[in-house]
């Protein structure tokens, strides 16, 4: 039953009552009073009554609609946090990927610090940003970062060949610490005295030190040869093989793998040789060359 049919009902009992109330105040006064006082407060009581309900009734409403309010703008809040979620970790595979790049690209330390805040700033007013807007700004900042990852990492790839043909140039010394002892070129045989030409450089060395290998490569060749004694020779690619001549020990077989830096044979005084030292070639496109140009990781590539 409606507030209005309350209302309309109500209206139609007082009508009857004061009719029936003048009827019988015609011949009792006393008794109609009566009557018309408790017909009063009976109708009071029943139009409070219904005015109750309807407050009830709405104000329940009112919670329901609050409630669902609440939830749908949680449900947004959990949406948003959701792809903020997104973005953070495609900018945490950013600044590891800048940081792998920095490495390998050897850049000066401090030159990119992807832990430092950018400097922003702007003049106002401000105004309350619509949440179409602020996705819109979410689409946009995603797609940026989509751009500059696929743009990083095809960076990445390039640096990283670049980096594995570097490795595979003969760029460092085949021992720590030492000094040329005999250079690359024509001497006097130490043996005959006669004119000879020197195919390498010696390097002054001691029975057992680690002889290295000066750049990544395969073993090709792990064995004696003539006049070189115990020989451990590398193929580098690229046209580039490193020898290593006169050791007491060789430590690698063919076909292994070297990487730069790694012992490869310990020195010594085999072959035709006077004292202990470490005998280095290095050969390009099957023609041995000068290898101080490759020394002190001066690698051709560099630069």
């Amino acid at each position: 039953m409606t507030y209005q049919s309350i209302v309309n009902n109500t209206r139609a009992r007082l009508d009857h009552l004061f009719q029936q109330a003048g009827r019988i105040g015609a011949r009792r006064p006393a008794l109609a009073m009566a009557l018309l006082l408790g017909t009063g407060v009976a109708v009071g009581a029943g139009a409070g009554l219904a005015d109750n309900r309807m407050l009830r009734a709405e104000l329940a409403q009112q919670h329901a609609q609050i409630a669902a309010t609440k939830l749908d703008a949680q449900r947004e809040i959990n949406a948003l946090a959701a792809r903020m979620g997104e973005l953070q970790a495609e900018a945490n595979r950013l600044n590891a990927l800048g940081e792998r790049l920095t490495r390998i690209g050897q850049l000066q330390d401090g030159e990119f610090d992807f832990d430092k805040p950018v400097g922003v700033g702007g003049a106002g007013p401000v105004r309350d940003m619509a949440k179409p807007e602020l996705n819109a700004g979410m689409d946009k900042l995603a797609s940026q970062f989509k751009a500059s990852g696929e743009q990083l990492s095809v960076l990445e790839s390039l640096l990283f060949n670049r980096q594995i043909d570097m490795n595979a140039v003969p760029s460092r010394a085949p021992i720590a610490n030492s000094y040329i002892t005999s250079g690359f070129g024509g001497r006097a045989d130490p043996f005959n005295g006669g004119a000879a030409f020197h195919k390498g450089i010696d390097f002054e060395a001691d029975v057992g030190d680690p002889v290295l290998a000066v750049a990544d490569g395969v073993v090709s060749y792990s064995g004696v040869r003539s006049g070189y004694g115990n020989v451990v020779e590398i193929d580098h690619g690229n046209g580039y093989v490193t020898r290593y001549a006169h050791n007491s020990r060789l430590l690698m077989k063919v076909g292994e793998l070297a990487r730069a830096g790694q012992e490869i044979a310990k020195a010594g005084s085999s072959g035709r040789s006077t004292g202990a030292h470490v005998h280095f070639e290095v050969w390009e496109s099957g023609r041995v060359v000068n290898p101080v140009k490759f020394l002190n990781q001066q690698s051709p590539l560099k630069g």
